[in-house]
């Protein structure tokens, strides 16, 4: 029972704790957890954390430390104060549900006899995390049968318990959360994507009204494909533009939005990545909105959202409005952060987290022809703090939409399916691609 246990908790954790990635446990009371990763380290208190070395991606495990914890708000707070930006706490600990059952499985000799000092709810911990200064990021439930049954324990563990309802009677509570500390200097400059596929019309204006928001920003156009003069538009206006940005331009040699934001973001050079699409639906004046989120590390992941504010009457077709919010409220199930708008093409991260959903890109497949749902989900396995900014959405003045809606629909939901699989509906696999 206990290996069967170790081993769904280890592939729980493996879909935040990718092969790169350490994860430090802290005062363990077990060894199972060491044999499950690659970068695995085990400290007995928070002075022996403080004098380890660790790379820039470090996760900190706290396997039911609070249940043993004498005084958990002080031991946050110094916590909090060893730990970088960039780094996550992985606090894993029992339903309080399972109380009465724990104690049984202890008398009968079946679990340790150690006895638990706290079994606390979840909206305890989120106020010992908020008194930290440390930030929830993602909440899951997991395990209705730790017993190793042949077939009922997965279909239950995998299928029943991450749905609603079922999930309030799940053993397990795993909370990602993140220390509220900026791993940004203090004025990034950035670097703006714009894909461009028969925009010739809008290029001029675009560059017009791009914002400056850090002292050396740049605009990378990556023309595709395009049936009009874009290119040569492209050419024509970065000679000519005399402006505060640095331009670079380039052809992309495969096909879709996808292939020229990888393109783009492979050219950048600055701290934070933009993604902006030339059709100017979502005006270029609102970037100032995604620069501070990030900057002031209010998200480490920033998501436009055109549902918030009217929009103009031609904008977006009903059919697409209702196509936005099924796969808002699906993501939002999937990722395990709240979303509104999933299919607004303006993003925005720092390059450092973007290097590092790049390098496990294929943990999700590489089928995404838009190029921003792939760091949806990199960015929600992360444990990146994804946030919605909201936008002004218009129509357009030149062109015609690249989307074709039904068949990019088709092509969103078997993404989200295999999200769902990867992310939600976890199995063993998930540990087994490490």
């Amino acid at each position: 029972m206990r290996r069967y246990f170790c081993s769904a908790l280890a592939s729980y954790l493996a879909l935040y704790v990718r092969p790169q990635d350490e994860i430090v446990e802290m005062d363990p009371q077990s060894a199972g957890l060491g044999e499950q990763f690659l970068n695995y380290k085990a400290v007995s208190s928070i002075e022996e954390l403080k004098a380890l070395e660790r790379g820039p991606a470090c996760y900190i495990l706290l396997n039911g430390t609070i249940h043993y914890e004498r005084d958990i708000q002080e031991m946050l707070n110094q916590l909090q104060e060893s730990l970088e930006g960039s780094d996550r706490i992985v606090f894993v600990y029992y339903s309080m549900l399972w109380k009465p059952l724990a104690r049984l499985a202890s008398k009968a000799g079946i679990r340790s006899r150690t006895p638990e000092l706290n079994w606390i709810a979840h909206g305890d911990l989120e106020n010992f995390c908020h008194l930290a200064g440390l930030e929830m990021i993602r909440h899951d439930l997991k395990l209705l049968c730790p017993i190793p049954i042949p077939f009922l324990a997965n279909a239950l563990n995998r299928y029943l318990a991450p749905l609603p309802f079922f999930r309030l009677f799940t053993m397990l509570n795993i909370v990602l959360a993140r220390p509220v500390k900026s791993a940004l200097k203090v004025h990034p400059s950035v670097s703006v994507i714009v894909p461009a596929r028969n925009e010739s019309g809008n290029i001029d204006s675009l560059l017009a009204r791009c914002p400056i928001m850090g002292p050396e920003d740049e605009i990378i156009f990556v023309e595709g494909n395009s049936t009009d003069d874009t290119w040569e538009k492209i050419q024509q206006a970065a000679s000519a533009y005399r402006g505060p940005h640095r331009i670079l331009i380039a052809q992309q040699k495969g096909r879709g939005k996808g292939d020229a934001v990888r393109l783009g973001f492979d050219l950048a050079t600055k701290d934070i990545l933009m993604i902006l699409d030339a059709d100017l639906t979502t005006p270029p004046e609102e970037l100032p909105k995604f620069y501070n989120a990030i900057a002031e590390n209010k998200a480490e992941f920033a998501n436009g959202s055109r549902l918030v504010y009217p929009m103009e009457k031609q904008a977006m077709r009903f059919f697409n409005i209702l196509g936005n919010k099924f796969f808002a409220a699906a993501f939002s199930f999937v990722l395990g952060q709240r979303f509104k708008d999933t299919l607004c093409g303006t993003k925005v991260l720092s390059r450092t987290h973007y290097k590092r959903i790049a390098a496990t890109r294929e943990f999700f497949g590489d089928f995404d022809p838009f190029g921003d749902f792939d760091l949806l989900f990199g960015a929600a396995r992360m444990g990146l703090r994804i946030v919605e900014i909201p936008v002004h959405y218009h129509e357009r003045t030149y062109g015609t939409t690249n989307i074709q809606r039904w068949r990019h629909g088709l092509i969103l939901l078997r993404m989200l399916m295999f999200a769902a699989q990867r992310m939600k509906f976890l199995g063993h696999e998930t540990l087994h691609s490490q």
